[in-house]
């Protein structure tokens, strides 16, 4: 098994839908929890594929004819990216996905979420403007693959002028084992904002992956 990383590109996008899908539980699959399988990848995984602002990478694994099995998303400038999908992404969602289609509990919560979509809390936007999301197979996890993950879109957005030279994610509260993971990595809690936002400096980042 070889597993490689490259740039995420749009025919990427079957994939990292199903992935988002699979570890969409705290880490573990949502499969049983939608009827629409598809909603919580049109909401953190798709739109990185489409619209301005956006970057992302992927993993691919040899064994499995170069299947995508893991990624990192996310976007150069948080509210520009709000503001747009704002525009027309949602919409667009919120018009296809009627909530009266829903039966789940979870696809209740996305079919509204499209007509209500949340925003970055203003105090990690005051930390950074760039934010991602990862997610993994499970199959994948422990081996490394999420700190390369994570080195290769810093080392990448290092680059990008980001506002704040720094990027932060919002974490599933359930997922404990991510929680010890971003720790490592030098994330951490960000002033003013819910116990939930975490984020890292590049310098940081970079600092504590040289004294490894």
């Amino acid at each position: 098994m070889t597993v490689t990383i490259r740039k995420a590109i749009e025919s990427d996008e079957a994939a990292l839908s199903r992935i988002c899908l699979l570890t969409g539980n705290a880490g573990t699959s949502a499969e049983h929890l939608h009827d629409h399988k598809e909603l919580i990848g049109l909401t953190y995984a798709v739109p990185y594929l489409k619209l301005p602002t956006t970057w992302g990478f992927v993993m691919v694994d040899d064994a499995t004819d170069n299947a995508v099995v893991g990624y990192i998303l996310g976007s150069k400038d948080t509210r520009a990216y709000e503001k747009y999908a704002a525009e027309h992404w949602w919409p667009t969602l919120a018009e296809k996905y009627p909530p009266s289609i829903a039966k789940t509990p979870a696809d209740v919560y996305y079919t509204n979420l499209f007509r209500n979509m949340h925003t970055a809390p203003e105090a990690n936007i005051a930390f950074a403007a760039a934010h991602l999301h990862i997610d993994v197979l499970e199959e994948y996890q422990g081996q490394g693959w999420g700190r390369r993950l994570i080195s290769t879109a810093i080392e990448y957005l290092k680059g990008e002028n980001i506002a704040g030279e720094g990027i932060w994610l919002g974490m599933d509260p359930k997922n404990i084992k991510a929680r010890g993971f971003y720790a490592r990595l030098g994330f951490k809690p960000i002033e003013g904002a819910d116990d939930n936002q975490f984020g890292v400096k590049f310098a940081e980042y970079t600092r504590l992956a040289a004294a490894e």
